[in-house]
């Protein structure tokens, strides 16, 4: 993106490019993307390639949509906006639990059927974003041609997990994978751990060992990975050009660096919002979160940008009027007014004192 927040259409077209010009032939889009605008741009840079030399992905956005007639308008306006005849993958955008309720009251997955064998659509699934109960329920209701789910060798037991890998393998559900990279936390370490990787393989990046942990698994099918810059793109191609599964050596070496990563966790926050809302504005999940991960990930850029940028001014844990009122039911016993005070600190003097 530029300065202004709108998509560098020279930049990224570049990247495009230069992705699929070295192999990459799976493109992943979506409604909302980049303020809208991202499914007329992927559209159009993708004319200059034929249409059977790649795979075109996008989804459903189900918050958008209230009844099965604007459910086709909108699949309508998307293959419009993609400039297409059909897409090879389509999902129903980041399901959950309330999500999936009313794919099933609005009778969503049955117009959907229609699309497949008018063939507008070839492959039809889903990305997940709940507990794993929701997701068992979700992949055993229908024969997905395949699911989307978030997976990194840190996250293992979040949301679908090792839980929801292990039964769409059993369910013969091929798999595509989100955040491989947790968001870039994966691919910058404190440097105590980054140089346990680089000793092993010094021409590695360290973002490579997360993409190689998640390939390696065999019911991975395509692993997404929101390249924002044209150096990232070369690496991720680099990782992939020749590539190799994790070593039993290697794999130890992984468990190891996210034995140590979960070690680090400050608190035991588990985002439950039990203690919200703050009677001041304070969003104590969120200032752990963001504490929590710069303890385990040492990623300066993305801890200033969560905190400062991210965060309201009214929501940083520096407005904390020590009230008493969140600790009275927090399910963990933190003590969350001493923690605050913490964060706070630590923001100012290792965020700010970085910059």
């Amino acid at each position: 993106m530029n300065a202004e927040g709108k998509i560098d259409r020279k930049e990224a077209e570049k990247m495009l490019d230069y992705a699929i010009t070295h192999g990459i032939n799976y493109i992943d889009t979506a409604f909302p993307y980049h303020n809208q605008e991202s499914e007329p741009f992927v559209g159009k840079v993708l004319k200059k390639y034929n249409r059977d030399s790649f795979y075109l992905t996008t989804k459903m956005p189900l918050w958008f949509v209230n009844s099965i007639e604007e459910v086709e308008a909108m699949f309508e306006n998307q293959l419009q906006r993609l400039d297409v005849d059909y897409v090879d993958f389509y999902l129903l955008h980041a399901l959950d639990k309330e999500k999936w309720e009313k794919t099933k009251r609005l009778g969503i997955l049955e117009y959907l059927d229609k699309m497949k064998m008018d063939g507008r659509l070839r492959n039809l699934g889903f990305s997940f974003h709940d507990d794993y109960e929701v997701f068992e329920e979700i992949i055993q209701a229908y024969p997905w041609d395949f699911c989307q789910i978030q997976y990194n060798y840190v996250d293992r037991e979040e949301q679908a997990g090792d839980k929801g890998y292990a039964l769409a393998e059993k369910l013969g559900i091929p798999l595509i994978i989100m955040e491989p990279i947790k968001g870039g936390s994966l691919a910058v370490l404190p440097n105590d751990l980054a140089d346990k990787l680089k000793q092993h393989a010094p021409n590695q990046s360290i973002s490579s060992w997360a993409l190689r942990w998640v390939a390696s698994h065999s019911n991975v099918k395509v692993i997404l990975s929101g390249m924002s810059t044209f150096d990232q793109v070369v690496d991720n191609v680099k990782t992939f050009a020749n590539f190799k599964c994790l070593t039993i050596e290697e794999e130890a070496l992984i468990e190891e660096i996210a034995h140590e990563i979960k070690a680090r966790t400050m608190n035991g926050c588990t985002g439950c919002e039990y203690c919200m809302p703050c009677p001041f504005g304070v969003n104590i999940p969120k200032n752990f979160r963001i504490w929590n991960d710069f303890s385990k990930y040492g990623n300066y850029a993305v801890t200033r940008k969560a905190y400062y940028e991210d965060l309201k001014c009214e929501e940083q844990s520096s407005m904390c009027k020590q009230c008493g009122k969140c600790e009275a039911l927090c399910p963990q016993h933190i003590a969350i007014r001493d923690d605050l005070k913490r964060v706070a600190q630590d923001m100012e003097t290792k965020i700010k004192s970085h910059e």
